[in-house]
């Protein structure tokens, strides 16, 4: 395996909180905390940020980053196959932007996934964490994956899934988290596929893989981040900051 790279999508507009990522967090921005964790990590040959904003682009040179202008694009894996057509790489991590405090192990156990993969069967490997508060399972934010006894997805929801009809036994839950590591090919041909009725009812992206009957391999990690959603995300990033809990 040669050139690993992360790529961070960022757009200024976001419905539910617009301009998020250009937000303090400490001392920085948003968007300037997580490409400085990323880029930290010295996991990758190369860390940038792709953008339509030229506010984020700006941000990014301040301080000294990489960052491409890229066309609008509804999804982040649709910004990041235009960012990454010219560039020479085998394996691309896409980091969402609004994840500020990702740590090193699950990009780490990301990575490993297609060091072991020597058939070259997965094109595709995210990160899934365990959610135990009824409250957590049931906030639509939180996009819940259900997989098989290999660890592929069978379906990712906003809604409770698995439904607790029987409540003899204990379904588990599972929150996805949007940190991505496709294939090079597999990303490019993921951009050239129309959106379908559940990925747009939904608005989860990674369903497209799924209804175009593709494999997407999750790897349950224990790493709790603070996906920026809404303003009350960013205050809850702002107290674990103060507290020096990461």
């Amino acid at each position: 395996m040669n050139r690993i790279i992360a790529v961070i999508p960022a757009r200024y507009e976001a419905s539910r909180f617009p301009g998020k990522l250009m937000q303090i967090l400490g001392e920085k921005t948003v968007i300037a905390t997580t490409y400085q964790n990323v880029l930290e990590t010295n996991l990758f040959d190369d860390v940038f940020v792709a953008t339509d904003s030229k506010i984020i682009f700006d941000e990014i040179k301040k301080i000294g980053g990489n960052a491409v202008m890229t066309g609008n694009h509804e999804t982040g894996s649709d910004r990041i196959a235009e960012a990454v057509e010219n560039i020479d790489c085998d394996i691309v991590i896409n980091v969402q932007g609004d994840e500020p405090f990702l740590k090193k192990d699950p990009l780490n156990q990301l990575i490993n996934v297609f060091k072991e993969d020597d058939e070259q069967k997965i094109s595709l490997a995210s990160l899934k964490i365990k959610l135990k508060e009824k409250e957590e399972i049931e906030n639509p934010n939180n996009v819940k994956v259900i997989t098989d006894n290999q660890g592929f997805a069978l379906y990712f929801s906003r809604s409770v899934i698995p439904y607790p009809r029987e409540t003899a036994i204990e379904a588990e839950y599972f929150k996805h988290i949007g940190v991505y590591a496709f294939r090079k090919n597999a990303l490019l041909n993921f951009a050239k596929l129309s959106m379908k009725p559940l990925e747009i009812a939904e608005k989860i992206e990674c369903i497209r893989y799924l209804e175009y009957g593709m494999k997407i391999k999750l790897i349950e990690t224990d790493f709790i981040g603070v996906g920026i959603d809404v303003p009350e995300d960013l205050e809850k990033a702002r107290e674990i900051l103060k507290k020096g809990n990461l």
